[in-house]
C-alpha cells in the first residue's frame, strides 16, 4: 500500500480513534468531519449506537459567513454545545478523525468548550 495522502489520513484516523476508545470508554464521542467547504459534528453514544445531536455548516441558521471556514466552525461548535446541553450531555471526548488539530477543527473545539461542553 503506497503512502498516499488518503492512506496516511486513514491510518491517522484509525490511530486516533483506537487510542481514544481505550481511554474514554463509556463517554459520548464528539465526531468531526471537515470537507473543503463545510464542517459537521455529531455527538455519538457508541454504547447504544445512536447519534444524540448534530450540527453542520450546511444548516441555514449556521451557514457559512463569507468564505471563512474558521468562523463557520466556531458557530457550529457553539451550536453543538447548546444541543448537547439539551440532550443532557455535559462531557464528551473529541474525535478529530484524521484531521489535524488546527484551523477550523481547533476553532470548533474551542467554541464547544466555551459553550460549556467538557472536551
Amino acid at each position: 500500500m503506497a503512502n498516499t495522502k488518503r492512506t496516511l489520513f486513514l491510518k491517522r484516523r484509525l490511530r486516533v480513534r483506537n487510542k481514544l476508545r481505550k481511554v474514554n470508554a463509556g463517554r459520548v464521542r464528539l465526531s468531526v468531519h471537515r470537507s473543503n467547504k463545510n464542517i459537521s459534528v455529531q455527538l455519538i453514544d457508541d454504547v447504544q449506537g445512536v447519534t444524540l445531536a448534530s450540527a453542520s455548516s450546511l444548516e441555514k441558521d449556521l451557514g457559512m459567513v463569507g468564505k471563512n471556514n474558521v468562523e463557520a466552525a466556531s458557530k457550529v461548535g457553539a451550536a453543538i454545545a447548546e444541543r448537547a446541553k439539551k440532550a443532557g450531555v455535559e462531557e464528551a471526548y473529541f474525535d478529530r478523525g484524521g484531521f489535524l488539530f488546527h484551523g477550523s477543527i481547533k476553532a470548533l473545539a474551542d467554541a464547544a468548550r466555551e459553550g460549556g461542553l467538557k472536551i
